[in-house]
């Protein structure tokens, strides 16, 4: 190690690397991982709400248990994070939700599933706040939006898996217990090479001088601007007073409920229209496929938009409502009986969210300073714990009074409203101009 260490610094003085993009990698596997262990339970819904003789309002119960803890977790994690650190927080909330994962097996009835999937919410909590702060940590600003791609996209890469690899599973053993137990063991894996790869910059050992600088440099013009006289972090009374941080919350609430319906009723939503779930694979991995799509033309349009001249504000917002249009087309599958045009709309507004969701995440790092990006990223999580939550309840009771049809309507509608909180509330302020946010 200490000789590599002497021929990378050698090798820095001539150009940049791209060591930063293994962590991209990286923090995309955690994802990937992190989304394999929540849509276990979704793919194999239908079958267990057979065994269990569950309603569609008794396996909501379950997910808001998930829901409910993942809000109440995300609104602490980001503090957490940013007073731990990335290593140590991301390492704590690994190794706790992949064991939560682990003990679904052993679960028994109503109950204990919405036990288990409380802990696994409360441990994937710290995910996406951690992964924010890494790539505010890694990434200059005019990468960002590929970097926030790169990770979220590995939540629709999960999706897309999980049917395949857990009915495949399924078959193998004849029960679903062992799928629960070999899926969550997949997170330990994952622990062992982020302990081994995952340091910051600062004091990589595996960094060219070249490309240390070059990801510093942000940090380093935002101190020749006046940042070393900026309080390392914000209290929390500080952000609430600020609007972009009501920005980013409204943002985030209002449209995470849209994919989180999809990632945990899209297996039920099929069935009750009538289709097969094992001969329906290809329309449930569709839309996740689609969506990891959407998270790289989000990120990549915006950053174009940024290199060709465009503030950083106005191109993350120009994704953010081209973005919202898109999802409103979730309500054209009332009216459509063929498995193919459900499909195709519904790969259209995973792709639309994607790209939103893509935007969404990166302004904590676009506005804020390196020591609040976790914070407020765990705020706006904390926001849709709650919106999700309320969404799940009225998706359950109304899908087993009426049909999913309303469902999908006001899920067509309800992210307008995410779009104008963005226009009204992330722009710069008196405290832009302190110094106490960046500019937007």
């Amino acid at each position: 190690m200490e000789l590599r260490t002497r021929h990378v610094a050698t090798a820095g003085t001539a150009r940049p690397g791209h060591f930063r993009w293994y962590i991209g990698g990286l923090l995309f596997l955690s994802t990937v991982v992190n989304y394999l262990d929540r849509q276990t339970l979704s793919v194999l819904a239908p079958h267990l709400k057979t065994e269990f003789q569950w309603s569609n309002a008794d396996f909501a119960l379950i997910i808001i248990a998930f829901r409910a803890a993942y809000g109440i977790g995300q609104a602490g994690a980001g503090r957490l994070l940013d007073r731990l650190g990335t290593r140590l927080g991301l390492t704590i909330a690994v190794a706790f939700y992949s064991t939560a994962a682990v003990l679904t097996s052993l679960a028994s009835g109503l109950r204990s599933f919405m036990g288990f999937r409380f802990l696994l919410g409360l441990g994937e909590s710290a995910n996406w706040p951690g992964a924010t702060k890494a790539v505010s940590e890694w990434f200059p600003r005019r990468e960002s939006g590929w970097a926030v791609a790169l990770f979220d996209s590995g939540s629709s890469i999960g999706a897309a898996v999980a049917p395949a690899m857990v009915l495949g599973l399924s078959a193998l053993f004849g029960t679903w217990r062992p799928v629960f137990a070999c899926v969550g063991a997949l997170g330990f894996a994952w622990l062992l090479l982020f302990r081994w790869v995952y340091r910051p910059p600062e004091a990589h050992p595996w960094l060219t001088d070249a490309e240390r600088r070059e990801i510093l440099g942000d940090r380093e013009s935002a101190a020749a601007v006046g940042e070393s006289a900026r309080p390392p972090s914000l209290s929390y009374s500080q952000l609430l007073r600020l609007p972009q941080t009501w920005g980013v919350i409204v943002a985030k609430s209002l449209t995470d409920p849209v994919w989180f319906f999809i990632t945990d009723w899209f297996a039920v939503y099929l069935v009750a229209r009538g289709f097969k779930l094992e001969e329906s694979l290809l329309a449930f991995w569709v839309p996740f496929v689609a969506a990891d799509a959407g998270n790289f033309l989000g990120g990549g349009v915006s950053s174009r938009l940024i290199r060709g001249g465009m503030p950083v504000g106005a191109a993350r917002k120009w994704v953010i409502v081209v973005g919202v249009a898109g999802m409103s087309c979730l309500m054209a599958t009332v009216y459509f009986q063929s498995l193919l045009w459900i499909t195709l709309v519904f790969a259209i507004a995973t792709c639309s969210y994607a790209a939103v969701s893509t935007m969404v995440l990166n302004l904590p790092a676009d506005i804020y300073w390196t020591g609040s990006v976790a914070t407020v990223s765990g705020m706006s999580g904390g926001g849709a714990g709650v919106g999700t939550v309320c969404a799940t309840y009225l998706t359950g009771f109304v899908a087993d009074r009426y049909s999913f049809q309303p469902i999908l309507i006001a899920a067509s509608i309800v992210p307008y409203a995410a779009a104008v909180a963005v226009l009204a509330l992330v722009r710069n302020t008196d405290a832009t101009r302190q110094r106490i946010v960046r500019d937007i």
